[in-house]
């Protein structure tokens, strides 16, 4: 694949998104596994905004729900991670994350869609859970579906056809954050295929942008342990949960 075309002035991209949000994740691991120069403005989601941060009024105006991530390409702009995904596709030409067969590209987005409703709902419960059971409950069902997401798999080496796709971009988000998850309570062994997998793909371009350093996932555990305390205050739970 050919790298992607440079970008005038009339398709300057920039992302308006943060590390710690996994929707964002999944764009800059696209921008950067496609080689598409582009600007950053830190918009950190609601929950993780210092006292005194001011939104940038460009992206108030131009987010509907007021969520990263937001893409503006030109004058134009996207929100919502996987509608963002395939624009880029659409607008930004070179190198792609897209099969150039039709029925490859319909498995993609299949993956995708399947990813965002199974595997990310129970990696949410455990890292925002304040209960015990509720962690250990989205544990198992973030593990079973690790096992689904290794049977897709398979004996390959990427989630569909010979090489990285947006299926990779779409479950990335899962994989920087999994050293944490194991800390806030998710005691499953990973299936084979899939430490496999997020190995390989912590190799690409993508993955090396988006991965997290100790401190980040210090970070994460620490605002994910906050919240949990701050939650089982409000509800008279004993600390321990």
């Amino acid at each position: 694949m050919s790298p992607a075309r440079g970008v005038g002035a009339v398709d300057h991209v920039t992302l308006f998104g943060h590390w710690i949000c996994p929707s964002s994740v999944r764009v800059s691991f696209a921008l950067a596994e496609r080689g598409i120069t582009h600007d950053l403005v830190d918009v950190p989601p609601t929950a993780a905004r210092p006292p005194g941060y001011v939104v940038p009024p460009e992206f108030v105006e131009h987010s509907p729900r007021g969520e990263i991530p937001l893409v503006r390409i030109g004058s134009e702009y996207r929100a919502d991670s996987l509608p963002i995904l395939e624009w880029l596709e659409e607008r930004i030409d070179g190198r792609s994350l897209l099969p150039s067969d039709p029925g490859e590209r319909t498995r993609v987005f299949d993956a995708m869609a399947w990813i965002d409703a199974r595997v990310f709902p129970p990696m949410i419960g455990v890292y925002y859970g304040t209960h015990a059971e509720r962690i250990a409950a989205s544990a198992a069902d973030l593990a079973d579906a690790l096992v689904a997401l290794g049977d897709r798999l398979g004996d390959g080496r990427w989630l569909v056809g010979e090489g990285p796709t947006l299926a990779e971009a779409t479950v990335e988000p899962l994989y920087v954050r999994l050293d944490g998850l194991v800390r806030l309570g998710f005691d499953r062994p990973l299936d084979p295929r899939v430490a496999a997998h997020r190995a390989r793909v912590a190799q690409l371009d993508g993955g090396r942008a988006v991965a997290w350093s100790t401190a980040q996932t210090d970070e994460f555990v620490g605002r994910c342990e906050a919240f949990r305390a701050r939650r089982r205050a409000s509800e008279g739970m004993p600390s321990g949960g």
